[in-house]
């Protein structure tokens, strides 16, 4: 019997891709990983849950002897159904997600399944991660993370984080010059000015592929997008509180 600390582990690319496998060999020296990630691709899926449709898991035998399970559901549900099924009497630690294939900055944590799997931790009361990287080959070069995903790991099992709030963590490529360092930033004013490209398919029937250019119009030194550009590792604190308080004051004078 491990007296480790329980982590679990998801992701949004499926439990075959690499960056999960990175995550999970990543902590395996200081913690029990317990895998539940999704059976397929489930990039972009945002915090959907499954309601409609029931959610099988079936055990993996991908990471040897660490447990791990394949769902069908979305990357919140399962953690779902790694907190209320899965893991029964014990108690998991904490929540983290990823390695993710591309960058989750700026408007991006909405869509982001990474960073929903984070965020239903901190939903759960489990301090959460969610680690990309600004990299969406499937060939993605982790090495120069790892040391950076236990130490990051690390502090928030020896300090523990805010209710409610999960680290939204993302890593710059590899490029020829090291990793300058961390910075603590907050999400960037940018977003996807999304276009529709229209395509027939071989039997002429119309289909819509989703496009579109990122537009940054944040120009901060403090900033998620700052910081990638300059090789620089970038954490923001993220929470599931989208009241916006400042607003507050202005409906509360309206005349209803």
């Amino acid at each position: 019997m491990t007296t480790k600390p329980i982590i679990l582990v998801s992701n949004d690319d499926g439990i075959t891709h690499k960056g999960l496998r990175v995550l999970v060999e990543s902590i395996a020296s200081f913690a029990e990983p317990i895998v539940v990630a999704p059976n397929k691709p489930q990039s972009a899926m945002g915090h959907a849950i499954t309601i409609h449709y029931p959610i099988t898991i079936n055990k993996s035998h991908l990471f040897g002897s660490i447990e791990a399970y394949e769902c069908s559901g979305t990357p919140a549900d399962c953690i779902k159904v790694a907190k209320k099924h899965i893991l029964k009497e014990r108690e998991a630690l904490m929540v983290v997600s990823g390695v993710n294939h591309g960058s989750n900055t700026a408007v991006s944590v909405l869509y982001s399944g990474t960073m929903s799997a984070a965020i239903e931790g901190a939903l759960e009361g489990l301090p959460a991660i969610g680690f990309s990287l600004d990299n969406h080959g499937a060939e993605a070069d982790f090495s120069h993370i790892v040391d950076y995903i236990q130490r990051i790991t690390l502090q928030v099992m020896n300090n523990g984080l805010p209710k409610g709030v999960a680290l939204n963590v993302n890593f710059p490529n590899r490029q020829t010059e090291p990793i300058k360092g961390i910075r603590i930033a907050r999400q960037a004013n940018a977003y996807w000015s999304d276009s529709f490209v229209e395509r027939e398919t071989p039997a002429g029937r119309p289909y819509l592929w989703l496009s579109g250019e990122f537009i940054n119009n944040d120009h901060g030194e403090d900033t998620d997008e700052w910081a990638l550009q300059h090789n620089y590792i970038s954490i923001v604190p993220c929470m599931y509180d989208l009241t916006a308080h400042h607003a507050m004051a202005l409906l509360n004078s309206w005349t209803f």
